[in-house]
């Protein structure tokens, strides 16, 4: 199945990274340069949904937290 997320991208003015949040599955990750940040969250989302796997469930969409909001 294919799955799309938001990626929100923060630059850190204080240390120049960059932070990556996936707010609908509540993950995270950084990176020192933006390129570093997209690559790392997109490990952490695979990560995330491995382990929905796992444990026999299916994953939020963008949609599902969406009609939460309504």
């Amino acid at each position: 199945m294919n799955y799309q997320y938001t990626v929100i991208f923060e630059h850190d003015e204080e240390d120049g990274g960059w932070v990556a949040h996936v707010p609908v599955l509540h993950c995270h990750s950084q990176g020192d340069t933006r390129e570093e940040a997209e690559e790392n969250i997109k490990e952490t989302i695979m990560c995330c949904l491995e382990g929905f796997q796992e444990i026999g469930e299916m994953p939020p969409q963008e949609n599902d937290f969406l009609l939460a909001l309504n």
